[in-house]
């Protein structure tokens, strides 16, 4: 198996990932991303960063991960945003090899460690996550301000 990072030249097929994921999450109706968006804040504002693992030079997964920070640790960890592999190229090991490459990068690069979150209802992954012996971190709950909710707390106190 081999990877790659992707260039910006890869931000369409990016975007051809994040809706396939988006599908089949049953979410297409929240991505709102554009190539050019893609474009500007993966690849000119460096806030994220992709790879792509490939089946005889074809891209058929992709993780788009980027740091984090833990007060704790006091030191940077990875976050992985986005795990996919394309449906007929899973069970065969296109998931884990993605993650043994971040589980790498994380280790040379002195990160502290890699996590995720995955949808509750995806047990098909989180039988794949635990198998890998990933821990579930049942005591933590994630929350997310967007759009409207986001504007009225950045405009509190003005």
């Amino acid at each position: 198996m081999e990877f790659r990072y992707a260039a910006e030249s890869d931000s369409k097929l990016i975007l051809e990932f994040i809706n396939a994921l988006a599908d089949y999450e049953k979410l297409s109706d929240m991505v709102t991303a554009t190539e050019e968006m893609l474009k500007e804040w993966i690849f000119e504002k460096q806030k994220a960063e992709v790879i792509f693992a490939l089946e005889d030079g074809k891209e058929v997964g992709i993780a788009l991960f980027f740091y984090n920070f833990s007060t704790f640790l006091g030191k940077a960890g990875i976050y992985l945003e986005d795990l996919f592999v394309l449906p007929e190229f899973r069970g065969r090991g296109y998931g884990k090899f993605l993650l043994a490459q971040l589980a790498k990068i994380t280790v040379e690069r002195g990160c502290g460690r890699l996590e995720w979150a995955c949808l509750n209802w995806n047990q098909p992954s989180i039988d794949f996550y635990l198998s890998l012996n990933a821990q579930q971190m049942n005591e933590w709950t994630t929350y997310r301000l967007t759009g409207e909710t986001l504007n009225n707390l950045a405009d509190f106190g003005e």
